[in-house]
């Protein structure tokens, strides 16, 4: 009886246990997923200490997708769904909804020492594309571009073909980075880098932001619409969020949660 007793005590605190200890998965975006949602995380834990997170931020496209697979309850995307993610998602019984959390500019940026501190439009396209090789094709010294990018499955990759080089291919010479903080920090080495990085991410050390026909990404000119590569940002769920995915959401999009946006870099929804 003593045993019967134990055994049942044992089973009654581990499903106690069970239902305090609540795990978030996050996966996606390294725009978000970087900085703005680990800090959200931490904060949201200490209002709610029986939750923890697992956040995987490797690309749009893997929180997507994430989604589609049941394998986390909230996907970052710094773009848009994809129609063949729609079709990919019904074929699961899985309705991809998103919600706007903040929105981003991305960022034009060279190494600090290079002469160049503003282009146009046209110009950023030339040389994301290889129409241009060289620095001196639009007003800079000599010296063939080196140019970063994000890798494929970035969402940031996908919007700056479409905002940027008018959904043309990137030049046969760039190099992929993983994500934003890789991007900037090989700018920084290399004097003629050049790449594009979230809003969270142009203060770093060794590199300058670009004006683009005039305009800076900042938060007044994000909200006039004004800057050329501005957009937001998402979680994506399977329909509706419910439980504690519902709770950090609406966590994300409370005051609270938009003033710490607003402090890692992004333009708040509110």
């Amino acid at each position: 009886m003593k045993f019967s007793l134990s055994f049942a005590l044992v089973l009654s605190l581990a499903a106690a246990g069970s239902l305090s200890a609540q795990k978030l998965v996050i996966k996606g975006s390294d725009t978000l997923g970087a900085k703005l949602v680990p800090t959200l995380a931490e904060d949201y834990k200490v209002r709610n200490p029986g939750v923890s997170f697992e956040i995987a931020a490797e690309g749009s496209t893997t929180g997507i997708t994430a989604i589609i697979q049941g394998t986390a309850q909230i996907g970052m995307s710094s773009r848009e769904v994809k129609p063949t993610e729609i079709s990919a998602g019904q074929a699961k019984g899985v309705a991809l909804k998103a919600t706007i959390v903040a929105y981003d500019g991305m960022a034009v940026i060279v190494n600090a020492k290079n002469p160049i501190d503003k282009l146009t439009k046209r110009q950023v396209e030339q040389i994301f594309t290889g129409d241009v090789a060289d620095w001196s094709g639009v007003g800079g010294t000599v010296g063939a571009f080196s140019i970063y990018t994000r890798n494929t499955a970035s969402g940031t990759y996908s919007d700056w073909k479409d905002l940027a080089m008018r959904k043309r291919d990137y030049a046969k010479s760039s190099q992929k980075m993983a994500g934003n903080e890789q991007i900037a920090s090989e700018v920084a080495k290399n004097p003629n880098g050049i790449g594009y990085v979230g809003l969270a991410y142009i203060h770093a050390e060794g590199i300058k932001v670009v004006s683009i026909d005039g305009h800076i990404p900042g938060q007044a000119e994000i909200r006039a619409g004004t800057y050329p590569y501005a957009r937001p940002t998402f979680y994506y769920t399977d329909g509706e969020p419910t439980g504690e995915a519902a709770k950090f959401i609406a966590f994300t999009l409370s005051a609270d949660g938009q003033k710490i946006a607003e402090k890692v870099g992004f333009v708040p929804v509110r």
